[in-house]
């Protein structure tokens, strides 16, 4: 049996945007990442963010769950969130990509 047919327009979406920094900076980038979702958190759409600290000392991650792309886009157009980002772009790269739900293995 193959996989449900689902409606990407309406499921939910995951970021994961991964951010790289000098050693020296992932303590200060962390804090940055923690301020940007707390502005992210009262947007709507708003499902969950978990941040990631790498083990090599030279990246970090946010994984978080919108509602829907919409959403998503919404949110990352908003004066607060572009606020929060721009100490984050001053010390750090970054690869944002969305995502689909695919197969959950338990």
């Amino acid at each position: 049996m193959g996989p449900a047919m689902t409606d990407p327009a309406s499921d939910p979406v995951v970021l994961i945007n991964v951010y790289r920094c000098q050693p020296e900076r992932l303590d200060e980038l962390m804090e940055l990442l923690a301020i940007m979702v707390r502005a992210q958190r009262g947007a709507d759409g708003f499902i969950s963010a978990t941040l990631h600290r790498g083990i090599n000392g030279k990246v970090a991650a946010v994984h978080a769950v919108w509602r829907s792309r919409e959403d998503w886009k919404a949110m990352a157009r908003g004066a607060a969130v572009n606020a929060a980002m721009e100490p984050i772009m001053a010390i750090a790269t970054f690869e944002p990509n969305l995502y689909e739900a695919g197969e959950i293995i338990d």
